[in-house]
């Protein structure tokens, strides 16, 4: 049996994968979202506003 490549679903799915692989990185690329203490916060702008 011969083989034959079927070209359209193999650049399918080299596209899916790349896709999925810019999506990752696009992600990385964000700050990760760190706790923030809001009380320690106000109180370095209450100091300012003190001065």
């Amino acid at each position: 049996m011969a083989v034959t490549r079927l070209k359209r679903k193999d650049k399918r799915n080299k596209s899916i994968a790349t896709n999925k692989i810019e999506a990752i990185k696009y992600l990385r690329q964000r700050p990760e979202i760190k706790l923030i203490d809001i009380d320690a916060i106000k109180a370095e702008f209450a100091k300012k506003a003190a001065k």
